[in-house]
């Protein structure tokens, strides 16, 4: 069962700001992309339509720790991870790691929770259980694969 998801990228001019690094916000957009890309790799969305009402994942926690700067046109890899699995959230760490130009270095580490809910008939959100066909697709990564010099606390 799926634990991880590696995506690479390049760093966009307009990601960047006024001194030629990438801008803190994108890299929570970064995070976002990846754990999209990793959904669709399993054949799901955080949009499940499938379902009436439809289920979404919207997020309740987002992290950064940045340890080094990316620039424009770096290629960079998102390493996604799933640090814990619960019946009604995800909680995911990223690891970015740029590639080149190298040496290849960890620049920064993210964590993201997200909760499956549904929109009740008033308008709020209810949390609910993982559908089982997501669920069963997923696993938490082993510690070893979490820990490391950039491992947040």
């Amino acid at each position: 069962m799926p634990h991880e998801f590696k995506l690479t990228r390049r760093v966009e001019f307009h990601e960047t700001d006024l001194a030629g690094i990438v801008h803190f916000a994108n890299f929570y957009r970064y995070m976002e992309s990846v754990e999209h890309a990793f959904l669709r790799s399993l054949g799901h969305s955080v949009v499940m339509r499938q379902f009436d009402p439809p289920l979404g994942f919207p997020r309740v926690h987002a992290s950064c720790d940045f340890r080094r700067p990316l620039r424009f046109e770096d290629t960079f890899e998102l390493h996604l991870l799933v640090r814990e699995l619960r019946p009604r959230s995800i909680a995911y760490q990223i690891r970015f790691r740029r590639l080149d130009p190298g040496p290849a270095e960890e620049v920064a580490v993210g964590s993201l929770v997200v909760v499956c809910v549904r929109k009740r008939p008033d308008g709020a959100m209810e949390a609910v259980g993982i559908p089982p066909g997501l669920a069963g697709q997923l696993e938490a990564a082993p510690p070893e694969k979490l820990a490391g010099p950039g491992s947040p606390a």
